[in-house]
């Protein structure tokens, strides 16, 4: 149920990818406009209110948070299909930040509380699903109904849809009280105090935003190269996007949690270490796929690296989950997703668009396409800023009694 919600967090966020040419067309907006309602205006709420919510979360219950937040995002998302201008769809997207912000971090702390240690990266990168699948799913169902339709009906649907999951949601998914009952609920600044001293949190945090600036970037703007240089219509590209990404992002999400239950055991630092391979070698898989003339054997280059570039996700944040004590996890996950988010979710999508218009005179429809290839050197930084985390990560890790 989880990982059902945690796919509409990113279908609702995926959709508008696939659909930002038929949007920029009807509503004549920039490319930095685009980058601005893909990023930024979702971002700027989702990671403020994450670290309340997810404090909301802790003292109350995480699954009524889960349940309410999908509520909300789900109405805005459909509110978009209403927008008739820019500021009036940054102002819905606003909104499905506010709603997806209650989401993630209840979410990692539920899982946290039903999962041994042992079998927490896989039980994790198994909710991490939620990524590619959401994005497939938004990319397949936003194109073939604003083919068959329009886009602003794409929209209505998919929030119609997430609303009616969340009394299913409730239903189903209890909190686990009794794994929390004895250890209080501790002050937020004392969570603050216990982030703060802890170097590997903030070198996470930091490679973590770094590696999903390109991430989240390159997750919006594909759709739109694929249009612009290789001449693909909206059916194609919702096919190619969501072909790549149920295979190769499926395939990462579950390899990386596997990979960080299996070497953690014997050494706490295979969880920074695992990101750092991964990275590394998305660069050129992706700078090969970018650049290429044809669009077969860019799917080929991008195969591989639509995994690697999310391996990352079950065992950082299983890792985080690990730098505090149980009682208080959601408020943890959620103080590393507003570092995250802020600047790679906020500024991904923004600083492509951006990079594109100001090359747009040079190089006409391929400007986008530069832009992508520019913005893989933040990968390069991310893996330097793990490397740096791997020592101290192994000083930090709190052990976890067996229940």
């Amino acid at each position: 149920m989880l990982l059902l919600v945690y796919i509409f967090n990113f279908l609702d966020r995926q959709i508008l990818g696939i659909l930002a040419q038929p949007i920029k067309a009807d509503l004549a907006l920039t490319d930095t406009q685009l980058g601005a309602l893909g990023g930024f205006a979702f971002a700027l709420l989702f990671s403020v209110l994450g670290v309340p919510l997810a404090l909301l979360a802790d003292r109350t219950s995480r699954s009524w948070v889960v349940t309410l937040s999908l509520v909300v995002w789900s109405a805005f998302t459909g509110l978009c299909g209403l927008a008739t201008g820019f500021w009036q769809l940054f102002a819905f997207r606003l909104g499905v930040g506010v709603g997806e912000a209650g989401g993630v971090a209840p979410s990692h702390a539920l899982i946290s509380d039903y999962f041994p240690p042992e079998k927490r990266a896989r039980a994790l990168s198994i909710y991490a699903l939620g990524i590619p699948f959401g994005l497939a799913a938004g990319a397949m169902l936003g194109g073939y109904i604003a083919n068959a339709v329009e886009w602003r009906v794409a929209f209505v649907a998919v929030g119609i849809a997430g609303i009616a999951v969340a009394p299913l949601f409730k239903f189903f998914v209890r909190d686990v009280a009794h794994r929390r009952s004895t250890a209080g609920h501790p002050p937020v600044a004392q969570v603050f105090r216990i982030l703060a001293a802890k170097r590997s949190f903030w070198l996470m945090a930091l490679a973590a935003s770094s590696s999903s600036l390109v991430g989240y970037g390159l997750a919006f703007w594909i759709p739109s190269i694929l249009m612009r240089s290789f001449g693909f219509d909206l059916i194609t590209t919702s096919q190619y996007v969501g072909s790549l990404l149920l295979i190769g992002g499926g395939a990462g999400v579950l390899l990386g949690g596997w990979l960080a239950d299996r070497l953690g055991r014997r050494d706490r630092g295979a969880y920074a270490k695992l990101p750092i391979i991964a990275w590394l070698a998305a660069v050129p898989l992706f700078g090969a796929a970018l650049l290429s003339p044809s669009p077969a054997i860019a799917w080929a280059f991008f195969l591989l690296p639509n995994g690697l570039n999310i391996l990352w996700l079950g065992p950082v944040t299983t890792a985080v989950q690990h730098l505090v004590p149980p009682a208080m996890r959601a408020t943890a996950s959620a103080s590393f997703l507003l570092i995250n988010n802020l600047i790679g979710l906020g500024l991904g999508s923004l600083v492509m668009g951006a990079m594109s218009d100001a090359m747009h005179l040079r190089f006409g429809e391929d400007a986008l396409r530069y832009s992508a290839v520019a913005a893989l050197i933040f990968y390069l930084l991310a893996a330097a800023l793990m490397l740096f985390a791997v020592r101290p990560l192994r000083r930090d890790w709190v052990e976890e009694k067996a229940a």
